[in-house]
Protein backbone atom coordinates (compact mmCIF):
# COMPACT_ATOMS: atom_id res chain seq x y z
CA UNK A 1 0.00 0.00 0.00
CA UNK A 2 1.43 3.38 -0.98
CA UNK A 3 1.43 6.47 1.17
CA UNK A 4 -1.23 8.02 -1.09
CA UNK A 5 -3.48 5.03 -0.39
CA UNK A 6 -3.11 5.56 3.34
CA UNK A 7 -3.34 9.32 3.75
CA UNK A 8 -4.69 12.35 1.94
CA UNK A 9 -2.80 13.86 -0.98
CA UNK A 10 -2.57 17.62 -0.40
CA UNK A 11 -1.49 20.93 -1.74
CA UNK A 12 -1.68 24.17 0.27
CA UNK A 13 -3.39 27.46 -0.48
CA UNK A 14 -2.71 30.75 1.29
CA UNK A 15 0.04 28.98 3.21
CA UNK A 16 -2.08 26.92 5.60
CA UNK A 17 -5.34 25.91 3.90
CA UNK A 18 -5.13 22.25 2.83
CA UNK A 19 -6.60 21.35 -0.55
CA UNK A 20 -7.22 17.77 -1.60
CA UNK A 21 -5.51 16.99 -4.89
CA UNK A 22 -7.62 13.83 -5.11
CA UNK A 23 -10.88 15.82 -5.08
CA UNK A 24 -9.61 19.32 -6.00
CA UNK A 25 -11.44 20.85 -3.05
CA UNK A 26 -10.29 22.74 0.09
CA UNK A 27 -10.88 21.20 3.49
CA UNK A 28 -12.53 24.32 4.88
CA UNK A 29 -13.63 27.78 3.82
CA UNK A 30 -10.86 30.03 2.55
CA UNK A 31 -12.63 32.93 4.27
CA UNK A 32 -13.20 31.59 7.80
CA UNK A 33 -13.30 27.84 8.32
CA UNK A 34 -14.33 27.99 11.96
CA UNK A 35 -17.19 30.42 11.31
CA UNK A 36 -18.36 28.15 8.50
CA UNK A 37 -18.33 25.14 10.84
CA UNK A 38 -20.31 26.98 13.48
CA UNK A 39 -22.90 28.18 10.96
CA UNK A 40 -23.33 24.96 9.01
CA UNK A 41 -22.70 22.07 11.37
CA UNK A 42 -23.40 23.45 14.85
CA UNK A 43 -26.28 25.84 14.14
CA UNK A 44 -27.51 23.53 11.38
CA UNK A 45 -28.01 20.82 14.02
CA UNK A 46 -29.40 23.31 16.58
CA UNK A 47 -26.32 23.03 18.77
CA UNK A 48 -25.55 23.74 21.54
CA UNK A 49 -29.25 23.86 22.42
CA UNK A 50 -29.79 20.12 21.94
CA UNK A 51 -26.61 18.99 23.69
CA UNK A 52 -26.97 16.78 26.76
CA UNK A 53 -24.75 14.17 28.44
CA UNK A 54 -24.52 11.15 26.14
CA UNK A 55 -25.39 13.14 23.00
CA UNK A 56 -23.83 11.41 19.98
CA UNK A 57 -22.50 13.13 16.87
CA UNK A 58 -21.24 11.34 13.76
CA UNK A 59 -19.48 12.75 10.73
CA UNK A 60 -18.81 11.67 7.16
CA UNK A 61 -15.45 13.18 6.29
CA UNK A 62 -13.31 13.96 9.36
CA UNK A 63 -10.86 16.07 7.36
CA UNK A 64 -8.77 18.28 9.64
CA UNK A 65 -10.90 17.55 12.70
CA UNK A 66 -12.08 21.17 12.73
CA UNK A 67 -15.74 20.22 13.15
CA UNK A 68 -14.83 17.93 16.05
CA UNK A 69 -12.88 20.71 17.75
CA UNK A 70 -15.71 23.20 17.23
CA UNK A 71 -18.12 20.68 18.78
CA UNK A 72 -15.80 20.23 21.76
CA UNK A 73 -15.48 24.00 22.24
CA UNK A 74 -19.26 24.36 22.00
CA UNK A 75 -19.89 21.64 24.59
CA UNK A 76 -17.17 23.00 26.88
CA UNK A 77 -18.61 26.52 26.77
CA UNK A 78 -22.05 25.09 27.57
CA UNK A 79 -20.74 23.05 30.51
CA UNK A 80 -22.00 19.79 29.04
CA UNK A 81 -19.82 16.68 29.37
CA UNK A 82 -19.88 13.13 28.03
CA UNK A 83 -20.49 14.00 24.38
CA UNK A 84 -19.62 11.23 21.91
CA UNK A 85 -18.22 11.72 18.41
CA UNK A 86 -17.59 9.16 15.68
CA UNK A 87 -15.98 10.20 12.40
CA UNK A 88 -15.67 8.14 9.22
CA UNK A 89 -12.67 8.95 7.01
CA UNK A 90 -11.28 7.17 3.94
CA UNK A 91 -8.26 9.40 3.30
CA UNK A 92 -6.99 10.83 6.60
CA UNK A 93 -4.38 13.54 6.82
CA UNK A 94 -0.92 12.65 7.99
CA UNK A 95 -0.08 14.03 11.47
CA UNK A 96 2.18 16.83 10.26
CA UNK A 97 -0.43 18.10 7.81
CA UNK A 98 -3.08 17.97 10.51
CA UNK A 99 -0.97 20.10 12.83
CA UNK A 100 -0.20 22.58 10.04
CA UNK A 101 -3.88 22.96 9.12
CA UNK A 102 -5.07 23.40 12.70
CA UNK A 103 -2.42 26.02 13.45
CA UNK A 104 -4.72 28.38 11.53
CA UNK A 105 -7.10 28.26 14.52
CA UNK A 106 -5.09 29.29 17.60
CA UNK A 107 -8.23 29.78 19.70
CA UNK A 108 -8.74 26.01 19.49
CA UNK A 109 -5.13 25.21 20.37
CA UNK A 110 -5.78 23.67 23.79
CA UNK A 111 -8.41 21.34 22.32
CA UNK A 112 -6.33 20.60 19.23
CA UNK A 113 -3.31 19.43 21.27
CA UNK A 114 -4.73 16.01 22.29
CA UNK A 115 -6.15 15.45 18.81
CA UNK A 116 -2.76 16.10 17.24
CA UNK A 117 -1.01 13.96 19.87
CA UNK A 118 -3.33 10.97 19.41
CA UNK A 119 -3.99 11.29 15.67
CA UNK A 120 -3.37 8.02 13.82
CA UNK A 121 -4.36 7.71 10.15
CA UNK A 122 -5.26 4.06 10.78
CA UNK A 123 -7.94 5.13 13.28
CA UNK A 124 -7.92 6.26 16.89
CA UNK A 125 -9.87 7.11 20.01
CA UNK A 126 -9.12 10.15 22.15
CA UNK A 127 -10.68 12.65 24.52
CA UNK A 128 -11.07 16.24 23.33
CA UNK A 129 -12.26 18.28 26.32
CA UNK A 130 -15.79 16.98 27.05
CA UNK A 131 -15.92 14.83 23.89
CA UNK A 132 -15.00 11.16 23.62
CA UNK A 133 -13.90 10.92 19.98
CA UNK A 134 -13.26 8.05 17.60
CA UNK A 135 -12.18 8.02 13.97
CA UNK A 136 -13.03 4.94 11.90
CA UNK A 137 -10.71 4.57 8.92
CA UNK A 138 -12.05 3.32 5.59
CA UNK A 139 -14.69 3.79 2.93
CA UNK A 140 -17.91 4.82 4.71
CA UNK A 141 -19.91 2.70 2.28
CA UNK A 142 -18.35 -0.26 4.09
CA UNK A 143 -17.60 1.03 7.57
CA UNK A 144 -20.89 2.80 8.30
CA UNK A 145 -23.12 -0.24 7.67
CA UNK A 146 -20.92 -2.19 10.11
CA UNK A 147 -21.11 0.50 12.82
CA UNK A 148 -23.21 -0.46 15.83
CA UNK A 149 -23.91 3.10 16.99
CA UNK A 150 -26.56 5.74 16.28
CA UNK A 151 -26.10 9.49 16.14
CA UNK A 152 -28.31 12.27 17.44
CA UNK A 153 -26.72 14.62 14.91
CA UNK A 154 -24.75 14.15 11.69
CA UNK A 155 -22.14 16.40 10.12
CA UNK A 156 -22.20 15.51 6.41
CA UNK A 157 -18.92 17.05 5.32
CA UNK A 158 -17.53 15.09 2.42
CA UNK A 159 -15.97 16.95 -0.47
CA UNK A 160 -18.35 18.53 -2.96
CA UNK A 161 -20.86 16.02 -4.42
CA UNK A 162 -19.69 16.76 -7.97
CA UNK A 163 -16.12 15.81 -6.98
CA UNK A 164 -16.76 13.12 -4.35
CA UNK A 165 -20.09 11.52 -5.38
CA UNK A 166 -19.36 8.29 -3.50
CA UNK A 167 -19.92 9.99 -0.15
CA UNK A 168 -23.37 11.26 -1.18
CA UNK A 169 -24.85 8.15 -2.78
CA UNK A 170 -28.51 7.40 -1.94
CA UNK A 171 -27.52 4.06 -0.40
CA UNK A 172 -25.10 5.78 1.96
CA UNK A 173 -27.64 8.45 2.89
CA UNK A 174 -30.03 5.60 3.73
CA UNK A 175 -27.34 4.19 6.05
CA UNK A 176 -27.00 7.61 7.67
CA UNK A 177 -30.74 7.55 8.39
CA UNK A 178 -30.54 3.97 9.67
CA UNK A 179 -27.84 5.07 12.10
CA UNK A 180 -29.74 8.11 13.36
CA UNK A 181 -31.75 8.18 16.57
CA UNK A 182 -35.46 9.10 16.33
CA UNK A 183 -35.69 12.86 16.12
CA UNK A 184 -32.03 13.03 15.11
CA UNK A 185 -30.70 15.57 12.66
CA UNK A 186 -28.19 16.24 9.92
CA UNK A 187 -26.59 19.36 8.49
CA UNK A 188 -24.43 19.89 5.42
CA UNK A 189 -22.99 22.77 3.45
CA UNK A 190 -24.35 21.15 0.27
CA UNK A 191 -27.73 22.11 -1.15
CA UNK A 192 -27.39 19.99 -4.30
CA UNK A 193 -30.71 18.65 -5.49
CA UNK A 194 -29.46 15.06 -5.62
CA UNK A 195 -28.27 15.29 -2.01
CA UNK A 196 -31.57 16.72 -0.79
CA UNK A 197 -33.53 14.04 -2.67
CA UNK A 198 -31.38 11.22 -1.29
CA UNK A 199 -31.81 12.44 2.28
CA UNK A 200 -35.53 12.96 1.82
CA UNK A 201 -35.92 9.47 0.38
CA UNK A 202 -33.97 8.15 3.38
CA UNK A 203 -36.65 9.56 5.69
CA UNK A 204 -35.39 12.99 6.72
CA UNK A 205 -37.57 16.10 6.58
CA UNK A 206 -35.15 18.27 4.58
CA UNK A 207 -35.06 22.05 4.39
CA UNK A 208 -32.83 24.51 2.60
CA UNK A 209 -31.28 27.19 4.78
CA UNK A 210 -29.07 30.20 4.20
CA UNK A 211 -25.53 29.09 3.48
CA UNK A 212 -22.26 30.47 4.77
CA UNK A 213 -20.38 33.28 3.05
CA UNK A 214 -20.55 33.05 -0.71
CA UNK A 215 -22.71 29.90 -0.64
CA UNK A 216 -26.35 30.91 -0.99
CA UNK A 217 -27.81 27.73 0.49
CA UNK A 218 -27.10 24.72 2.69
CA UNK A 219 -29.49 22.07 3.95
CA UNK A 220 -30.46 20.48 7.24
CA UNK A 221 -33.13 18.11 8.43
CA UNK A 222 -34.62 15.82 11.05
CA UNK A 223 -35.91 12.27 11.27
CA UNK A 224 -39.39 11.81 12.74
CA UNK A 225 -39.54 11.09 16.46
Amino acid sequence: MTRDDQTAALTWRDGDVPVSTRFDDPYFSLDDGLAETRHVFLAGNDLPGRLRPGFAVAELGVGTGLNLLALAACAEASGIAAIRYTGFEAFPLDPASLARALARFPDLGALAAPLIADWNPAGFTTRIGPVEAQMIRGDARTTLPAWQGRADAWFLDGFAPARNPELWEPALMAEVARHTAPGGSFATYSAAGAVRRALSEAGFAVERRTGFGRKRHMCAGRLPE
